[in-house]
């Protein structure tokens, strides 16, 4: 983006601290609710976090959140994308739509943290906070409708199943909610969403424009060799041979034909082959990831792989299959709208609190809905100040700081009504 809109956007937002008293006044009652709500907060997330569900059965979840919201005075849609929920705000002063968006599911992991409120469900965590990422949603929702009649504009709340994919054989996840007509009637004019973040101190958040977070592929490449006795190589071709020799080659693409300035990983995470000691193995099958961070570096990959592979199995005597399946895209925030978020908050929460983010490898399937409306994936600290290190997310001992959720809730809903209060058509000024 030219570097005088970028100038041109910093200083329509960055002055929010000096905003008229009615936005100021917003921003403190904002706070106020937040701080009100909190301790309800924390007993929400705790109920969420004892009765995790996996990617497409969030059943319990779904039903927990949509009773929420309508105590709250929500009209409530269900059934999204199986169990997707969908509630709408109408604020008392006109402006355009925004949507916020959060994840249900939990992860197959056995938790191992020693808390009164660790998950009831043998197997099943929350394990990458998704429990947090529901409560801060509707702890915003709730703020929003107390202060409705000040609140510019449509807020549309979305929590979604599957964000961690779903099962096998089953359609779900951001991709089917768009297709079932989640960011249509009403249609928003930009999203938000939010992750925790355990590298990043509670009280924090961070953001950046561009590429947040990478676009996640997964393969398989099967080799089909020919099988003999185990002392006699030469009288066939041996899958497990070609296979490692796969596993080097195709590190190539890595380091020697992708620009070092743009991140590429590409990892073969599973690889079974041979059933007997003294036997040529005749089938290899590798399976892996390939995460890159720009569409140039995504789309190359593939070319790439097949050229490699071709190479190595006809340099072998093997007869190889690759299957390329794209998941993800780049979750790549609007540079317009990362420039206004990172203002906004800087005024609402403190300029210490605001951090620009470092992209990492992860990825997020809130990239299926900036494909179709532009927006801002933020993240949000939850790590103990007091601690040097926390566990990672998707490890059992992931265990976030609950006071984060008070700053997820402030920073959404300020976000939020910023947006529609600045947006507004401007006959309303």
């Amino acid at each position: 983006m030219r570097s005088s809109r970028i100038a041109a956007i910093v200083t329509l937002f960055a002055g929010l601290a000096g905003a008229p008293a009615q936005a100021a006044g917003l921003a403190d009652r904002i706070n106020a609710e937040s701080e009100r709500l909190f301790p309800a907060l924390v007993q929400a997330r705790r109920w969420f976090h004892q009765r995790p569900e996996l990617s497409n059965r969030e059943v319990e979840t779904a039903k927990e959140i949509a009773r929420r919201l309508s105590a709250m005075g929500y009209q409530v849609q269900t059934g999204i994308a199986r169990t997707g929920v969908v509630a709408v705000l109408h604020g008392g002063l006109p402006g355009p739509v925004v949507a916020w968006r959060t994840d249900m599911d939990a992860l197959p992991i056995e938790e191992q943290v020693a808390v009164p409120f660790r998950s009831q469900n043998p197997g099943v965590m929350h394990a990458c906070g998704h429990d947090v990422h529901m409560t801060v949603a509707l702890g915003i929702a709730e703020v929003l409708m107390t202060l409705r009649p000040e609140v510019h504009g449509t807020v549309k709340f979305i929590f979604q199943p599957a964000e961690e994919g779903p099962p096998a054989g089953e359609k779900g996840g951001a991709s089917l909610m768009v297709e079932e007509g989640v960011l249509l009637n009403p249609a928003p004019a930009a999203i938000f969403g939010m992750h925790v973040m355990p590298t990043l101190p509670v009280g924090q958040v961070s953001v950046r424009a561009g590429g947040m977070l990478a676009a996640s592929d997964e393969f398989t490449i099967k080799v089909h060799g020919l099988k003999s006795h185990g002392s006699a190589p030469y009288l066939g071709v041996d899958a497990v041979y070609v296979a490692a020799q796969l596993v080097v080659g195709l590190q190539e693409v890595v380091s020697r034909e992708t620009d070092a300035r743009r991140p590429l990983v590409m990892s073969v995470g599973s690889l079974h082959s041979g059933n007997r000691f003294n036997i040529i193995a005749d089938e290899a099958t590798l399976e892996g990831t390939v995460r890159t961070l720009d569409e140039a570096t995504h789309s190359s990959v593939r070319p790439a792989m097949q050229r490699v592979m071709d190479g190595i199995c006809q340099a072998y005597r093997a007869r190889c299959e690759l299957v390329y399946e794209r998941s993800n895209p780049v979750t790549s925030n609007d540079p317009e709208l990362a420039v206004f978020a990172a203002a906004t908050l800087r005024a609402g929460l403190g300029a210490d609190r605001v951090v620009e983010a470092e992209p990492i490898m992860a990825a997020e399937d809130f990239a299926h809905y900036l494909e179709k409306v532009p927006g801002v994936f933020l993240f949000l600290g939850v790590r103990d100040p007091r601690k040097a290190t926390a566990s990672y997310l998707h490890t059992p001992t992931f265990e976030p700081d609950e006071s984060a959720i008070l700053t997820g809730v402030r920073a959404g809903a300020t976000l939020l009504t910023a947006y529609t209060a600045r947006q507004q058509p401007a006959s309303t000024r």
